[in-house]
């Protein structure tokens, strides 16, 4: 692990099946990510993206190779260790915002509050993600993209080291992704998190740090992006 990996992956290896219907899904994937980074994970459906996600967050056991975050080698965790690490150290953003539907906005973000030490104030956060007015509302009472939002201060306001984002803006209209990723590039910028995106887009290829590509369970593309576009101005 270098000075300026946050996350550094080697050798991982993932399989799911067993004797003749097992199907390697990641392929001895090295890779290191650094602190502060975007990273941007492309590749197409059945390629290993959701499941090399999993396992970095720690949702799922890798079969050999070892995930270290911020330290911290997850193949070495305990279950309940890595409860842990998701409560202290992670934030999860889902395509399909995955929000309480019987909780205001302000609630959704709140329920993981309790989970951090020392929490952003809820209330900045509402002004920040454009959600003070609607802090009262369901989520079937405002737009996707407000939900998406909220997804968002769910997972940032217990101050996550490590933003993992799973097709955020795959279910939104283009003006709505492109103000999700402004936003995405504003997390980022004030919060120092480093942030992993999966994403079929490849024109956030363009806002990202740092691009990797899968195909077949390996990895392809990994490569550092000299000339960093900002969100606003990508276009696809």
């Amino acid at each position: 692990m270098t000075t300026s990996d946050y996350v550094r992956i080697d050798h991982l290896r993932k399989a799911y099946g067993h004797g003749d219907s097992q199907v390697e899904v990641l392929h001895d994937i090295s890779v290191g990510i650094a602190r502060g980074e975007v990273c941007v994970l492309f590749g197409p459906s059945g390629s290993g993206k959701s499941t090399f996600l999993n396992l970095l967050g720690g949702l799922e056991p890798a079969d050999s190779g070892t995930i270290t975050v911020a330290g911290t080698d997850l193949t070495a965790l305990s279950d309940r260790d890595l409860v842990e690490y998701r409560r202290r150290e992670l934030g999860f953003v889902f395509q399909f915002y995955n929000l309480v539907p019987d909780l205001t906005i302000r609630e959704n973000i709140e329920v993981t509050a309790h989970l951090s030490a020392e929490p952003l104030p809820v209330d900045d956060l509402l002004h920040r993600l454009g959600l003070w007015e609607h802090r009262s509302k369901f989520p079937n009472q405002v737009s996707g993209g407000q939900q998406q939002r909220c997804a968002i201060g769910r997972a940032l306001v217990k101050r996550p080291g490590l933003l993992l984002c799973d097709e955020p803006t795959g279910a939104l209209d283009y003006k709505t992704s492109k103000e999700i990723l402004c936003l995405l590039e504003d997390v980022n910028r004030s919060y120092g998190c480093t942030m992993v995106i999966v994403t079929h887009n490849d024109a956030i290829r363009h806002m990202s740090h740092h691009i990797l590509r899968l195909r077949d369970g390996q990895l392809v593309e990994d490569e550092r992006n000299p000339h960093v576009v900002p969100a606003a101005q990508i276009e696809w």
